[in-house]
């Protein structure tokens, strides 16, 4: 991606990916639950530091599965932790473990929270994944409040989507380098406040425009 812009699918397309995402992780909750990988929990700790959750916000995560970032963020005393996620098998499997946050099962881009509402939206290992990006971030910039902060990351970094590329029955898209991003997330009035692109960890903090 160089160009600025996404590139929409035919809805068909989306609905098809969005079914193929839902079956394929609804059969993969074991592989989400501890032990992590050697080093994966520090680095889930970095990026949930890197959003900078004030106590008392309300924060989003959005592919959030069987809720790897949620009692991280519930550290940092939100008032509100929405999780998101496609699968229906992985957000009550969430919710057994993490009564206090509130499931929502959706696209991120057919949410409907109230517009200006949030505070930090994380999408931690889910960006390759979103099938209508256009949309998704058209929506994403609705709910969030000025001068929020949206992570975009990974804490396996880009080349664990590569291995995963060979092996998943859906595409999935590359994360973007810092220039694509700024040119990518600039028309949603967002700008790019950090990015750290190491060979273990993928960090992109957006932050939205205040005019």
């Amino acid at each position: 991606m160089s160009t600025g812009t996404f590139k929409k699918p035919t809805e068909q397309k989306i609905q098809q990916t969005n079914r193929s995402q839902r079956d394929f992780f609804g059969q993969l909750i074991d592989v989400f639950d501890p032990p992590l990988p050697e080093g994966v929990p520090g680095r889930l700790e970095e990026i949930v530091a890197s959003a900078r959750i004030g106590e008392g916000s309300t924060v989003l995560d959005v592919g959030t599965g069987t809720g790897i970032l949620i009692p991280l963020i519930k550290a940092y005393e939100p008032a509100l932790i929405y999780a998101c996620d496609l699968s229906d098998v992985m957000l009550t499997h969430l919710k057994e473990r993490y009564p206090y946050a509130r499931t929502l099962p959706a696209d991120i881009r057919d949410l409907d929270l109230p517009s200006r509402s949030i505070d930090v939206i994380f999408l931690n290992a889910c960006y390759p994944n979103i099938a209508d990006k256009q949309s998704s971030f058209q929506n994403i910039s609705r709910m969030i409040k000025c001068n929020g902060r949206v992570v975009i990351s990974h804490p396996m970094g880009k080349s664990f989507i590569d291995f995963l590329k060979e092996r998943s029955p859906f595409p999935l898209d590359d994360f973007p380098t810092k220039a694509e991003a700024q040119a990518l997330f600039k028309p949603y009035g967002f700008h790019v406040e950090a990015f750290r692109d190491e060979p273990s960890l993928y960090i992109l903090l957006l932050t939205l425009f205040c005019y």
